[in-house]
Parts: C-alpha cells; structure tokens; sequence
C-alpha cells in the first residue's frame, strides 16, 4: 500500500493512492478526524460484508466513535469507544459476533491501533442494546472464522 501525499495550498493537501485520489481540507476537517473516520470505516465495511456472506443483510448502520487523547504532545489516543446501531435479519449472537469479527480479526485499521489504545464496544441491534461499555482484548488480534468474505481493500 502506498499513499503519496501532496500539499496543495494553506492547510489543503492532496493524497494519491493506487485507485484513486481525495482532498484533505485541514482547516476544516483534521488529520485526527480524518484518521478515526478511516477507523470506523474500515469497520463499517465489515459489517456490510460479513453478514452479506452469511445471506443477512444490515440496514441502518451508524457507528460513532470517541476518543479520548493526550493533553500534551505526543497528542495520541488514549482510549476509543464505538457505538454500533443497526438493524439486521440476524439474530443477537450472530450480530453480536460480526462486531467482535470486525473489532478481532478483520478491520485491519483497529488492530493496527489496539496494541497501544484501550478500545471499548457498545452494540444496539434492532433497537435493543445487546453490548455495553464491553472491553476489546488488547494485543495481536485473534482470528475468528467467519468464512471467506469480500473484505475491505485495506
């Protein structure tokens, strides 16, 4: 993977990936910003993917995300809370388990950070909070077999 990054004017950059190109407005929307966007995006594909291979599908997903950072320089994050809503034809467990394989194995955005952020989950699937406040186990990762799925081109 590679991204070539180019300044443009002010605060406005241009970043060039192999498939495309996209303008980043720091003025308006930070580099942080942009990096937790990517974050939940990465998960929010997985969780578009993982049920469609299961024959499920997700409607009305929303996750948010907070993050809490250092006060002083190096400003990193601390600690990052997601909230996942949506609707599905799945059951509980079965939504329950595409978060945690999206959180474990597949969002290749949020294990490259879990080793050194304390990441916590909150899961309300079909109007009912089925998660809360749940801790990530920080590390490496863990593979959860969920078969083959398109995954995110990350």
């Amino acid at each position: 993977m590679r991204v070539v990054v180019s300044h443009l004017d002010g605060m406005k950059f241009e970043a060039k990936t192999d498939k495309s190109s996209f303008i980043i407005d720091a003025p308006q929307i930070s580099p942080l910003e942009y990096f937790l966007s990517g974050i939940i995006s990465c998960s929010a594909t997985d969780m578009v993917l993982l049920p469609k291979n299961q024959g499920k599908t997700v409607s009305n997903l929303v996750i948010s995300g907070d993050a809490i950072r250092n006060e002083d320089f190096p400003k990193k994050f601390n600690t990052l809370h997601l909230d996942y809503g949506f609707n599905s034809d799945g059951d509980d467990i079965v939504a329950a388990r595409w978060v945690m394989a999206s959180l474990e194995t597949y969002c290749s955005t949020i294990n490259t950070i879990r080793d050194s952020v304390a990441i916590t989950y909150s899961i309300t699937h079909n109007g009912n909070k089925i998660r809360e406040n749940e801790k990530m186990i920080s590390g490496g990762g863990s593979i959860l077999d969920m078969g083959k799925i398109e995954s995110c081109l990350s």
